[in-house]
C-alpha cells in the first residue's frame, strides 16, 4: 500500500498537536508504524487520504454500531443541522433520548446528558461522593473510565500504552482517595473495604473491560461487589461506556443479572457524535443541582446533534436487535483465528463478549491484567503491520478491544481470516 500522503499529513500535523495527534493511541507508535489518516467510512471499510481502503474493526473505538455513514443517521443528523445546532436549553429530543436508554437500560430511573464518557464519569464520582459524604473510590488495575485526575491511576487503554500507570500532573492528595483492586479477584476488593470501611463512597468498574483488551468478568466477582456495596453503603458504578449495547442490548447490566447503582454510557449512545450519559437510582441522580447540592453542568450537554444521532441509532438498534447476529459473528471469527494460529504454530487466546473481542498472543487464558502483560506485544504489532498492509484494521494496540457493526457479513469475516493466515505465514 502507499502512504505518501498520510506521512505528509503526519508531519505536518506534529507541528501543530503533541506527537501529531488529539488522543495517545491514534498515534500507532506502540506498534511500530505510522497511522493512516482517513478521509472517509461506509459501511464495514474506511478510506485514507492515500485512496487505501481498509476493513474496520475499530469503528471511532466502538460508537460505529451501525457502520460508517449509516443512511438514516446521515439523514437525521442534516436534518437537525437546518433545524439549530445548539440551543443550550432544553429539547424534546434530549427526553426522547433518554427514554429510549431506557428501554435497554431500566435501571435508569433518572439521567443527565453530558458530551463524553470522560464527562461520565468524572461527574458520577463527583455524584457519588456528594451523596454518600465519603472521599475514597475503588478502581480497578487496568480499567480505563477517562482521563479524570481520579482517575489516571493505574488506567488501562492509551495509558497503558504510552504513559505511565499514574500520570504526572495528577495530585497525590488526589491520587491517594483512588484505591486500586484487581479485577476478577474479589479479595483484593473486600481488603480495601476492611482497611476503609467508613470512607468508600463508590466503586467504578468496565464490568465487561475493553482497555486492556477484553476481559470476561466472572459472575461472583461482580455479584460479590454488589454485595460489598450493599454492606459498606457505597455506590456501585457500572462504566459501560465501551459495553453499553456491546456486550449485550442492555449493556453488561443486564447480561450478568448485577444492577449497579449507577451507570455511565458513551460511544453507542451518540450515534457516532460526542455525547455521554450518566444515570441511575433516582435517590442518588436527585442529589445534582438544581435538586441537590452536588454541581454539574456543562454548555453542550444534550447538544441536539448529538441526542438526534444516538435516537436514530438507538431505535434501529431496537427494531433489528441484531445483538445476537453480531455475537456469532464475533465467536465464529475468534475460533476461526484460534484454529489459523494453532497450524503455524502460534500460541493464542480470543476473549469475546457480545460484539466486542480481543485476539491475545499467548497460551492463556486471558483473566486479569497481569495475563495481558504477558502477552506476546512485539509479535501482536508485526501481525497488526501485516493485516494494515492487506487492508484490515483492528486496534493498534494488545490492550485494545476490537468491535462489530452490522454491516460485518460473512465476505468481511473471509476475508479477515485470510488476511490473518497471510499475515502468519510471513513471519
Amino acid at each position: 500500500m502507499e502512504f505518501s500522503i498520510s506521512k505528509k499529513l503526519l508531519e505536518e500535523s506534529e507541528a501543530l498537536f503533541p506527537g501529531g495527534v488529539n488522543s495517545p493511541v491514534r498515534s500507532f507508535r506502540s506498534v511500530g508504524t505510522n497511522p493512516p489518516f482517513l478521509s472517509r467510512g461506509k459501511g464495514a471499510y474506511v478510506i485514507d487520504e492515500d485512496g487505501n481502503q481498509y476493513l474496520d474493526y475499530v469503528l471511532s473505538w466502538g460508537p460505529l454500531i451501525l457502520g460508517h455513514a449509516h443512511k438514516e443517521v446521515v439523514k437525521d443528523i442534516a436534518l437537525q443541522a437546518s433545524l439549530g445546532t445548539s440551543f443550550g436549553a432544553p429539547t424534546r429530543i434530549e427526553s426522547q433520548l433518554a427514554q429510549k436508554i431506557q428501554r435497554f437500560f431500566p435501571r435508569m430511573e433518572k439521567m443527565r446528558m453530558v458530551s463524553s464518557g470522560t464527562e461520565a464519569t468524572m461527574s458520577a464520582l463527583r455524584l457519588a461522593r456528594g451523596h454518600t459524604g465519603k472521599r475514597k473510590i475503588i478502581k480497578f488495575d487496568g480499567c480505563y473510565h477517562g482521563h479524570g485526575d481520579s482517575l489516571l491511576v493505574q488506567m488501562g487503554s492509551g495509558g497503558l500504552t504510552h504513559g505511565t500507570p499514574n500520570s504526572p500532573g495528577v495530585l497525590e492528595d488526589l491520587a491517594q482517595h483512588t484505591l486500586v483492586a484487581q479485577f476478577n479477584d474479589l479479595d483484593s476488593v473486600t481488603k480495601l473495604f476492611e482497611a476503609h470501611s467508613d470512607d468508600i463512597a463508590a466503586i467504578i468498574i468496565e464490568p465487561v473491560p475493553g482497555n486492556m483488551g477484553v476481559i470476561v468478568p466472572k459472575q461472583e466477582f461482580l455479584q460479590g461487589m454488589r454485595d460489598l456495596c450493599d454492606k459498606y453503603s457505597s455506590v456501585l458504578i457500572f462504566d459501560e461506556v465501551m459495553s453499553g449495547w456491546r456486550a449485550h442490548r442492555g449493556g453488561a447490566t443486564q447480561r450478568y443479572g448485577v444492577d449497579p447503582d449507577l451507570i455511565c454510557l458513551g460511544k453507542v449512545v451518540g450515534g457516532g457524535l460526542p455525547a455521554g450519559v450518566y444515570g441511575g437510582k433516582a435517590e442518588i441522580m436527585d442529589s445534582l443541582s438544581p435538586l441537590g447540592p452536588v454541581y454539574q453542568a456543562g454548555t453542550l450537554s444534550g447538544n441536539p446533534l448529538a441526542m438526534r444521532a444516538g435516537l436514530t441509532t438507538l431505535e434501529i438498534l431496537d427494531e433489528l436487535e441484531p445483538f445476537e447476529t453480531m455475537e456469532e459473528y464475533a465467536r465464529g471469527l475468534g475460533r476461526a483465528m484460534l484454529d489459523i494460529a494453532k497450524e503455524r504454530g502460534v500460541s493464542g487466546a480470543v476473549n469475546q463478549v457480545g460484539s466486542m473481542f480481543c485476539f491475545f498472543f499467548t497460551e492463556g487464558p486471558v483473566e486479569t491484567k497481569a495475563d495481558v502483560d504477558q502477552c506476546d506485544f512485539e509479535l501482536f504489532s508485526t501481525v497488526f503491520r501485516k493485516m494494515l498492509n492487506k487492508g484490515v484494521y483492528i486496534a493498534p494496540s494488545q490492550y485494545e478491544a476490537s468491535f462489530l457493526s452490522i454491516c460485518h457479513q460473512r465476505e468481511e469475516s473471509d476475508r479477515t481470516l485470510e488476511a490473518f493466515q497471510a499475515s502468519l505465514k510471513e513471519i
